[in-house]
């Protein structure tokens, strides 16, 4: 025996379309695995020893076939299977091996009817009710997992007479149940409490959709609904008007709107049912039960009564669908709505076409709803016809969704970040908004989820696909939400008709075509993400992880893409995540996690160099994890400290370096653990504001190591320690030297990163160092990476030569370049450019503001070596402005974050300070401040910085009535800056130079 798709009936395996529903048959294979969300139904006799006692074995027998034949039988009525018998206890499983999006439900249904139904067998039960996740199609059983035993103990758990029912079934089925009060149980085997509910009755079909709110768009599709109308009441004729679209579209939204229009026509509606008794003609009952009347006609009259079994007399389909039509034409104008026609069996579309062809001279509107699969049971429906209309609804647009939610709030407010995930996950369908909304509305994280009934409704639909389509389909989910053929193709190797299923999916509304990624090849997407969510959830995870696998192969077989690494990576990454699960630990799981690291780093590597931050930490995190700590690479762990250090995160950078240490030394590995504190030391270099002396031993002794082990990585990592010593004595010279070692031994061993790291702070050297303001700005034109924020230190050149306007666009420009890649270390960090140019632009409330901005920002992300430096020169703008005692508290902040060796933040501090105490009268203290700013910058070649201190030193010897040293401040300052090309500080000197003049006596 074979199984319909589309009913789940039994049909004989010669058969082409079932003879239960009419659904052409696709061969399945019975014992295929799939993972599936059923519900799982016992029902066991209670006091069983008690009636065993007190009962004949005969007897007994006889009550307990009785009670199983009746239990089948209603299990069975709802579209449930029995999977077995357990002494006296009833399994069911509805959900296998079809899925319906109401299984929950039938599910209720049956449980209340079986409960119902036992005391006439003088029995009484227990039953329990649980929906989750399976696997299903093994040999052994219909269905396996924790579901299976959370509904046995549930039912062992009720009383006598008594159904409870899960958390999650209750979720389903919520709108169309009425409960008793919830209960908390401790369940035999579960680690925690599980909620249960006891189910009293089933009062409704499903959740009632909510009309209370005008319809969003739709305007074209209810002016064709409009006008069929008024043509079929004008031409007094019969049209036939079909709606299709994906469930939960809107079908039965526009279908209402439409009817509330019609003011005191006559309308009758009928719904087609997917499982049950004497379901062929059921919609046709509905709408005569709800008429009341019978054709006049004797002979159709006789018709309808058979057919409501109020006679004997049997009447042919032919003579139902004319005496139906007769009806219809007797009561006309009518309306006849059939609702989920793509239910329907043969036998009642023959009808509605019936209707449709012969209707004469009556005011007939048939107005079909269905879902596309109505085409693959009936592909020339309503083809040909000329008073027929078919429509389909589309998802709204973004726009249209919009005005959904805000309709569907009324009153109520919602964050525009929630606001936006709801709408993103919905993808235009109004009923997927509109249970995300109650959804929140009952989440206390207010967390955004997709709502159970949905993930039902999807997996439903897939379900009763071909198996061919399914496979299809499902083969593309593991692409993506966007796949192409070729990958289905490597996927599905023996499927010889793929294009063929393809195009049966893009009819049936499940994807559509998409551009092609992959030159010569044809690409589709899925109509929704939960679409593809639903297809790849129902693959067992042994199954994901050989497709995942199998299609890294394919993509790294020659496939061209920009981002191929990270693509392959991805895959290969969930190949071995799989495997782990089921709890393969073996040599192929192993190397591919190798793989897929290997992958990953790459892809990050990359990421790392275009100053992508964000997606740098993700990369090399994922790479990182795949790889047993004691086999990961020292390159790959030291990238993603300075990775997460760059992205502002250093308080993980810390964590992972001290961990990096921790294990090395663990290890007894030296080598490693000089590799480790060496990036530690850069972590504490910005994190911490630690001297860069304090390393000076580990470097001596890693360059000697290094060296002799001919460790190109290891002598460029410790060349930049080198680098960090002589950028914080203002040795800008030899910190460029430093630089050039590093760039040479991290391209030798391949640490692209690094090299290009090195490169980019170059630039630091030039705008501070003994290299002319002109000489440096040529070298930036020639040199600076336009393409990151390496160009910023040409603002403050810029401002060094006067032009304001251009370097704040270059301070601008820069900002914004970090801002768009996600850097809010640098964002915060260029704070110190703004302050500088405001300051050389004679601008310190400007200044002020850049810095105070600054300083919040990095004290933010816990950074303290740029946080010094901006602190100290935001307590000159401070100065400048008045604001004393503000400057002297910033420059308590630059000191406390300083280190020691920071040369540049401590002569900044004694300057600022020592101008404030002179502007107080404590000249003493002044001077000293002052003249230990000048000795700290004699042993740097930061020429400006020193130029500075003399001028400040000189403010400080006028204050104090020294006018001649303050002269001869004033001139070896100003010889400084004339060596620097700094134009903005000479002719700030002459100003100084010409006001101490015309004081003079």
């Amino acid at each position: 025996m074979t199984v319909c798709a589309a009913c789940g009936h039994d049909v004989s395996e010669s058969a082409k379309f079932c003879p239960e529903c009419g659904a052409p048959l696709a061969r399945r294979e019975q014992s295929r695995e799939q993972r599936k969300t059923v519900t799982v139904l016992f029902c066991d006799v209670a006091d069983s020893t008690a009636l065993g006692e007190s009962t004949d074995p005969e007897a007994l027998r006889s009550l307990l076939a009785r009670y199983f034949e009746r239990m089948k039988a209603i299990v069975e009525r709802h579209g449930g299977t029995v999977e077995k018998f357990i002494g006296d206890a009833v399994m069911a499983v509805f959900g296998v091996p079809v899925v319906h999006e109401d299984d929950a439900l039938r599910a209720c249904r049956a449980a209340v009817e079986m409960r119902d139904s036992l005391p006439e067998l003088g029995i009484r039960g227990r039953i329990g009710v649980n929906t989750g996740e399976v696997v299903t199609g093994t040999d052994e059983r219909l269905a396996t997992g924790d579901a299976v035993n959370v509904a046995a103990r549930l039912e062992q758990a009720a009383e006598p007479g008594a159904v409870l029912i899960g958390d999650e079934t209750r979720r389903l089925v919520r709108d169309a149940v009425e409960l008793g009060e919830s209960r908390s149980l401790e369940l035999k085997g579960k680690s925690g409490r599980v909620a249960a509910h006891p189910l009293l009755a089933v009062v409704a079909d499903g959740g009632d959709r909510r009309f209370d709110v005008d319809i969003v768009g739709r305007e074209r599709e209810l002016r064709a609904l409009d006008d069929a109308w008024q043509r079929a009441l004008s031409e007094r004729a019969c049209h036939l008007f079909t709606v299709l679209g994906a469930a939960g579209v809107g079908k039965s939204r526009l279908t209402a709107e439409f009817l509330a229009r019609l003011d005191g026509t006559r309308v009758l509606r009928g719904r087609c049912l997917s499982y049950g008794e004497g379901i062929t003609y059921w919609p046709v009952v509905e709408m005569m039960l709800q008429l009341g009347e019978r054709p006049a006609d004797p002979r159709a009259a006789a018709a309808i009564t058979g057919l409501l079994g109020e006679s004997d007399s049997p009447a042919t389909s032919d003579e139902i669908a004319w005496a139906f039509r007769v009806l219809l034409e007797q009561v006309a104008p009518v309306v006849c709505v059939i609702d989920d026609l793509h239910w329907a069996e043969p036998t009642l579309l023959d009808l509605v076409d019936h209707v449709a062809d012969w209707s004469r001279d009556a005011p007939i509107l048939v107005l079909c709803i269905a879902r596309p699969e109505l085409l693959d049971r009936r592909r020339t429906w309503a083809g040909g016809k000329l008073n027929a209309t078919t429509t389909l609804l589309e998802p709204l647009t973004s726009t249209e969704t919009d005005v959904l939610i805000e309709r569907l709030l009324g009153d109520a407010e919602l964050e525009p970040e929630l606001r936006g995930r709801i709408a993103a996950a919905a993808e235009g369908n109004p009923l997927f908004v509109e249970q995300m909304l109650a959804m929140l509305a009952e989440s206390p994280s207010r967390d955004v989820v997709v709502p159970p009934t949905i993930h039902a409704l999807l997996a439903a639909r897939l379900d009763q696909l071909e198996l061919a389509e399914r496979d299809v389909l499902q083969r593309g989910a593991v692409e993506g939400k966007i796949f192409h053929r070729g990958g289905v193709e490597a996927l599905a190797p023996g499927e010889a008709d793929i294009p063929q299923r393809l195009q049966a999916l893009v009819r049936k509304e499940l994807v559509r075509p998409e551009r092609a990624q992959l030159a010569g090849d044809e690409a589709f997407r899925f109509r929704h993400l939960l679409i593809r969510d639903a297809a790849y959830d129902a693959l067992p995870k042994s199954s994901r992880a050989e497709l995942h696998e199998r299609f890294a192969e394919w993509l790294g077989a020659g496939v061209e893409l920009v981002e191929l690494d990270e693509i392959v990576g991805y895959h290969l990454e969930q190949a071995h995540r799989y495997r782990v699960e089921l709890g393969l630990d073996d040599e192929r799981t192993r190397r591919l996690g190798a793989l897929a690291s290997q992958r990953l780093a790459a892809s990050g590597t990359r990421a790392f160099e275009r100053l992508d931050m964000a997606a740098a930490v993700g990369l090399l995190e994922r790479a990182v994890a795949l790889v047993p700590e004691d086999e990961r690479s020292v390159d790959l762990e030291s990238l993603l400290v300075h990775t997460r250090m760059q992205a502002g995160d250093l308080a993980g950078a810390t964590a992972l370096a001290d961990e990096l240490v921790e294990r090395a030394q663990q290890a007894g590995d030296r080598p490693r653990e000089l590799r480790a504190l060496l990036v530690r030391s850069h972590v504490s270099f910005l994190a911490e504001g630690a001297s860069a002396e304090l390393v000076r031993p580990v470097i001596e002794e890693a360059l000697e190591v290094f060296a002799e082990a001919d460790d190109a990585a290891g002598l460029a990592e410790a060349w930049d320690a080198v680098m960090r010593i002589e950028h914080n004595a203002c040795r800008f010279r030899r910190r460029l030297e430093a630089l050039e070692h590093v760039i040479a031994y991290a391209e030798r061993a391949g640490a692209t990163w690094l090299a290009r790291a090195a490169r980019g702070v170059r630039a630091a050297s030039y705008l501070y160092g003994p290299f002319p303001v002109e000489q440096a700005i040529a070298w930036m034109h020639e040199n600076a990476d336009t393409s990151t924020f390496g160009f910023a230190p040409l603002g403050t050149l810029e401002a060094a030569r006067g032009d304001f306007a251009a370097a704040r666009a270059v301070s601008a420009a820069a900002c914004e370049r970090a801002r768009e890649l996600g850097h809010e270390l640098v964002l915060a960090g260029l704070a110190m450019q703004a302050t500088e140019i405001e300051l050389l632009a004679d601008e310190p409330a400007r200044a002020a503001e850049a810095a105070l901005a600054g300083v919040a920002a990095l004290e933010k992300l816990g950074e303290r070596g740029w946080l010094s430096t901006v602190a100290a020169f935001g307590a000159e703008a401070l100065y400048r402005v008045g604001r004393d005692d503000e400057a002297w508290r910033l420059t308590d902040k630059a000191e406390a974050a300083a280190a020691t060796d920071d040369v540049a933040t401590q002569m900044v501090v004694r300057q600022v300070r020592g101008k404030l105490l002179a502007r107080q009268g404590e000249l003493d203290e002044a001077l000293r401040l002052g003249r230990e700013a000048v000795a700290l910058g004699e042993p740097t070649d930061m020429l400006d910085i020193k130029a500075t201190a003399r001028v400040d030193l000189a403010t400080i010897l006028a204050a104090a009535g020294l006018r001649e040293e303050a002269a001869a401040e004033l001139a070896a300052g100003r010889e400084l800056y004339e060596a620097k090309g700094h134009t903005v500080g000479v002719a700030r000197v002459d100003r100084l130079l010409a006001e101490q003049v015309a004081t003079l006596p």
